[in-house]
């Protein structure tokens, strides 16, 4: 008979907490950046990567707003984009040298406010968290 206590203890946390929330990190709905390593540069060529974002376990990731910083060193000669789901990074670097910087990634539903069915003003986060960074090297020789 005690098998009823676990399935009680489950049950229980999802009507104390949020059920749909819980769901959402149980399936760990979050922003993620592309884990990868950056192309080597070469000083005086022209350089070009491209780092992606997405929603983890979303198929609607189009319907965020992506909000990227940047913290750390560029190489001199080249510059950093940011286009929707993309940071885009191009130039000419003009010196060598290892080149470490961190972009953090806020993103925000189009659609979070909505009204309920007794015209409440509701707020629908379909996130277990809302921003994320990963640092990244850039190599000139």
């Amino acid at each position: 008979m005690k098998q009823p206590l676990p399935i009680f203890i489950f049950i229980s946390f999802f009507l104390i907490t949020s059920c749909e929330d819980t769901l959402d990190c149980i399936i760990n709905v979050r922003p993620v950046l592309a884990h990868k390593s950056l192309e080597t540069g070469l000083v005086g060529r022209y350089y070009s990567d491209v780092i992606t974002a997405e929603i983890k376990n979303e198929p609607r990731d189009n319907d965020y707003d992506y909000f990227f910083d940047i913290r750390g060193n560029i190489p001199e000669g080249v510059e950093v984009i940011f286009d929707y789901r993309e940071v885009i990074i191009e130039g000419t670097p003009t010196r060598s040298g290892k080149y470490t910087f961190t972009i953090f990634l806020d993103v925000d539903p189009h659609y979070s406010y909505y009204y309920d069915d007794f015209g409440n003003e509701r707020y629908d986060d379909a996130l277990c968290t809302d921003n994320t960074s990963k640092t990244y090297t850039i190599l000139v020789r």
